[in-house]
């Protein structure tokens, strides 16, 4: 039986450059992942095009996303391209194990809340790697200071750096039992004005972030007062909150526990819905060492656990600020 080749090397090239910028949701980013230039990108991307006859991505001046279809093909193709990754570890021999030492930069809310209850997970699987975590909110250079990778909410990498979306993290409004059995829970963002709105200033700039809410369909910003004021670690915001000195914004995966037992309670649930991305950071390029590679992959796989349901859309425009 005679078997003709039904892919050639520039066609499993350009599925995987999709498959990048499936990931990464920006042709930019596919392509200082794989070291080549956008345009490259580009033209791989409608090669696949016109060979499939179907349209991959919806395109627009600022951003892409996927069709329908482009969806369910990136879909299989990751998973043949992870298979046969998989293939090749086997064959080559599975004594041949990532290890050496990573270093990851988390801020505190991150690496408290879901980081390091993952790294344990991460080591079962890599035990050759040991695992430098460095958890605070101050802007660290990756390159001045040779780290591998790095976890940031609302942050554009530059042109030497690739962002891996991770989630979409839900804000949520909370204050303790006791401050609300004082001052009756707010019904409408205008009587927030009467509250005690704990801030949380921004490290890179020392202004208060604003709390972000969705009214009638449409964001909203607003930047409220308080005799609170915290910085460096959003942290002391929760804190302050358990302890019934006002309401805070936050993470709602840093608040989940006290909610779920009653220590916090959210308010303003129908003006929820807005979140910030949380992107893994770390540098281009085809030959990044197997210690980065594994976790970039294995905090990938993760990731999609952490989403909640009926929520989340794709990477949005980013800031240079962690909080």
């Amino acid at each position: 039986m005679n078997m003709q080749r039904q892919f050639d090397d520039i066609l499993l090239g350009s599925i995987e450059l999709f498959c990048l910028a499936g990931d990464t949701d920006s042709f930019t980013a596919a392509a200082n992942a794989a070291g080549v230039t956008p345009a490259a990108v580009s033209r791989s991307i409608s090669r696949l095009e016109k060979r499939l006859g179907v349209r991959l991505f919806v395109r627009s001046t600022r951003s892409i996303r996927l069709t329908e279809g482009g969806r369910e093909y990136f879909e299989q193709c990751r998973t043949a391209l992870h298979q046969l990754a998989e293939a090749e570890r086997k064959v080559t021999g599975e004594q041949v194990q990532p290890s050496g030492t990573l270093r990851i930069s988390a801020p505190t809310t991150y690496g408290h809340h879901r980081l390091l209850p993952m790294l344990p997970v991460f080591r079962e699987r890599y035990p050759l790697i040991k695992v430098e975590a460095h958890i605070s909110n101050r802007n660290i250079d990756m390159h001045e200071e040779n780290f591998d990778v790095a976890i940031r909410f609302r942050t554009q990498p530059d042109s030497t750096m690739v962002a891996r979306h991770l989630e979409d993290a839900q804000l949520v409004v909370v204050g303790s039992p006791h401050y609300l059995r004082r001052n009756a829970a707010p019904k409408t963002l205008a009587e927030l004005e009467q509250h005690e709105c704990i801030q949380f200033a921004l490290p890179s700039s020392g202004r208060p972030i604003p709390w972000l809410f969705r009214e009638d369909g449409h964001d909203k910003e607003m930047v409220l007062s308080g005799h609170y004021h915290c910085s460096e670690d959003v942290l002391a915001g929760v804190t302050l909150a358990r302890a019934g000195a006002g309401l805070f914004q936050t993470y709602r995966f840093v608040a989940e526990r006290e909610l779920a037992e009653g220590q916090l309670v959210e308010v303003l649930q129908p003006f929820a819905g807005r979140s910030r991305p949380v992107s893994l950071i770390y540098p281009h390029g085809r030959m990044l060492p197997s210690r980065v590679r594994a976790f970039v992959d294995f905090m990938v796989e993760h990731s999609s656990l952490l989403v909640p349901p009926a929520e989340t859309v794709g990477v949005k425009r980013r800031t240079r600020s962690r909080a």
